[in-house]
C-alpha cells in the first residue's frame, strides 16, 4: 500500500540537517499552507507577469514540473514546530536530483526543489519584481538592481537553514524551520545597512508571508563574498602552521601568525557594537535583574553538571566567577547583540571583516534572540571560538601532548589581541567588565561541556579547560 504523502514527508523530514527534532519520534506532521508558485518556461522573458503558467518543461529533460510553497507543522508528543518546503513533482527525476527525492506520490515524485536550479529563478525574479504570489510576498531593498540571470548553487555546510548561492552575486537563505515574527538577520542588517556600517553583507531582499497573525520572515537575500575567507578557515591556517614548524618557534613567529588579523576583528567587533547601539534602543541591567542574570547561569552549570558529571570537579571556579559578577551593584549596559558570534561567523574580504548571521541562536525564542544583552556575550564568544581553533586539532595529531603548549600560547595570544583590538575599537573592558566576560564564558563553557558530551564526546577537554584557563 502507498504511504501517504504525510507519511513521505515525516519519514524524509527526520534525515534533513536542518530538522531540530532529531531523536523524537513524529507524532502527527500536517500540510498547514500550499501556496502553487507559477514557473516560466526557458523562452519567457524573465520580465514576464510573474502570474503566467504553474507548469513548465524543463529544457533538460522536457519534463512538466510543479512547485508548490509548503508550511508544515511537526508535531512531536507536546511539542510543535514549524517548517517551510519548496517542494516539487516531476513524473522522474534526473540523476541530478535524485539525491533529494522525497517519494512517489498520484502527482508524481515529489523532491527538495530548493536543489532545482530550473525552479529556484522564481525566488530571484520575484524578489527583484516586489512580487506576491498568494500568500507570498517578495520584497526588495530600496534602490537596488537586481541581476536575476544567475543559476542557483546550494551551499552544503549549514545545519539549520539552506542557503541558495546565485552566480557570485548573491546569497538567499531560507530559514527552514519557522517562527512567527521578522527574523533578527533581516531587521539587523537592514538597519545597519541604512547606516552604510561596512561590515555587513549588501542586503537585496527578503521573502516574507503571515503566520499566527504575524508578519514572519521566510527568506533573506544578500551580497554573497565570493573572495572572502571565512575566519574559522583562515585560524585553522595559522593553527596548522604553528603545529608544522620547529620545536621553539612561537605563534608569533610561526609563518602563519594570526594576531594582527584577532586585532583587526576585534577593532571590527567594537565598531559593529557601536552601529548596533546607534540603530536600536539600548538600556540597563539593574542590580537585581543582575542577580537574576547569574541565577541563570547557576542554573545552566546545574544542569550541565547533571548531565556530564566530570563538570562537577570545576564547578567551584564557574561558582567564584558567579559571586563576583552578583556583588556588582551597578548597572550593566546592554543593547543589540550578534548572539552567536564565532569564527565561522565572519569572513574576511581583502578590505575589512565581515559579520554574518545575526539572527542568533536558531534554537532559542525569538524574543530571546532580539532581546538586549551585553556586548561582550559576542566578545566570550568570540574567545571560546579562539580555544576552539587552538585546540581541536590536537585531538587527530600523533603527538598531543608535545603540542597542546604550543595551542594554550596560540589561543592565549589571539584572545589578547582581540581584545587589544576591541579596546582600541572602542569597546573596552575595564574593571567589572572583566568580571563580567569571565562569568559570560563560562556559562558559555557549560553549555559547551553538554553538547560536546552529546555530539563529539572526545572534543570535551576543551570546554572543560575553560574552567582553570585564561581568567582563573
Amino acid at each position: 500500500m502507498r504511504p501517504t504523502f504525510e507519511e513521505l514527508l515525516a519519514g524524509w523530514i527526520t534525515r534533513q540537517r536542518w530538522f531540530a527534532g532529531k531523536g523524537r519520534a513524529i507524532t502527527d506532521l500536517a500540510v498547514e499552507a500550499a501556496t502553487p508558485l507559477p514557473l516560466r518556461g526557458p523562452a519567457e522573458s524573465r520580465h514576464s507577469d510573474v502570474a503566467a503558467s504553474s507548469r513548465t518543461t524543463d529544457a533538460a529533460n522536457t519534463l512538466p514540473v510543479t512547485v508548490r510553497h509548503l508550511v508544515i507543522t511537526v508535531r512531536q508528543g507536546a511539542h510543535t514546530d514549524r517548517y517551510q518546503l519548496l517542494l516539487g513533482f516531476r513524473p522522474e527525476l534526473p540523476q541530478r536530483l535524485r539525491h533529494v527525492s522525497i517519494g512517489a506520490t498520484a502527482e508524481g515524485v515529489a523532491y527538495d526543489a530548493v536543489h532545482d536550479a530550473e525552479v529556484t529563478g522564481l525566488l530571484l525574479s520575484s524578489i527583484a519584481e516586489g512580487a506576491e504570489i498568494g500568500p507570498l510576498r517578495f520584497r526588495h531593498m530600496p534602490g537596488v538592481e537586481i541581476d536575476t540571470s544567475p543559476r542557483s548553487l546550494v551551499l552544503g555546510a549549514e545545519q539549520s537553514n539552506t542557503s541558495l548561492v546565485y552566480g557570485d552575486a548573491y546569497i538567499c537563505k531560507l530559514f527552514r524551520k519557522l517562527v512567527p515574527g521578522v527574523n533578527p538577520e533581516l531587521e539587523i542588517v537592514s538597519a545597519l545597512a541604512r547606516r552604510g556600517s561596512p561590515h555587513i553583507a549588501k542586503p537585496y531582499g527578503w521573502i516574507e508571508t503571515e503566520v499566527d497573525g504575524e508578519n514572519t520572515t521566510l527568506a533573506f537575500t544578500q551580497e554573497f563574498l565570493p573572495t572572502a575567507c571565512d575566519g574559522w578557515a583562515l585560524a585553522l591556517t595559522s593553527v596548522r602552521d604553528l603545529y608544522g614548524s620547529l620545536a621553539g618557534t612561537t605563534a608569533g613567529d610561526a609563518g602563519g601568525d594570526f594576531a594582527a588579523e584577532s586585532h583587526r576583528l576585534g577593532v571590527a567587533t567594537a565598531h559593529l557594537h557601536k552601529e548596533m547601539a546607534s540603530a536600536f534602543p539600548t538600556g540597563s541591567i539593574e542590580a537585581p535583574d543582575v542577580k537574576r542574570m547569574v541565577e541563570g547561569f547557576r542554573r545552566r552549570l546545574d544542569s550541565a553538571i547533571a548531565e556530564v558529571p566530570d563538570l562537577a570537579g570545576h564547578a567551584r571556579e564557574a561558582h567564584e566567577a558567579f559571586d563576583r559578577l552578583a556583588d556588582i551593584g551597578h548597572p550593566i549596559p546592554v543593547q543589540r547583540v550578534h548572539g552567536d558570534y564565532h569564527l565561522g561567523q565572519v569572513m574576511r574580504t581583502p578590505s575589512e571583516w565581515v559579520v554574518l548571521d545575526f539572527e542568533g541562536e536558531p534554537g532559542q525564542p525569538l524574543s530571546e534572540r532580539r532581546a538586549l544583552d551585553s556586548p561582550l556575550r559576542d566578545v566570550a564568544g568570540m574567545l571560546r571560538s579562539f580555544e576552539y581553533a587552538a585546540r581541536h586539532l590536537l585531538f587527530d595529531h600523533p603527538s598531543p601532548a608535545e603540542l597542546a603548549p604550543r595551542a594554550a600560547e596560540w589561543a592565549e595570544r589571539n584572545r589578547a589581541a582581540f581584545l587589544a583590538g576591541y579596546s582600541a575599537g572602542g569597546g573596552g573592558i575595564r574593571g567589572d567588565d572583566a568580571v563580567l566576560l569571565r562569568a559570560l564564558e563560562l556559562s558559555k563553557a557549560a553549555y559547551e561541556v553538554v553538547y560536546e558530551a552529546r555530539n563529539r564526546p572526545t572534543w570535551l577537554a576543551i570546554p572543560l579547560a575553560a574552567f582553570s584557563g585564561p581568567g582563573a
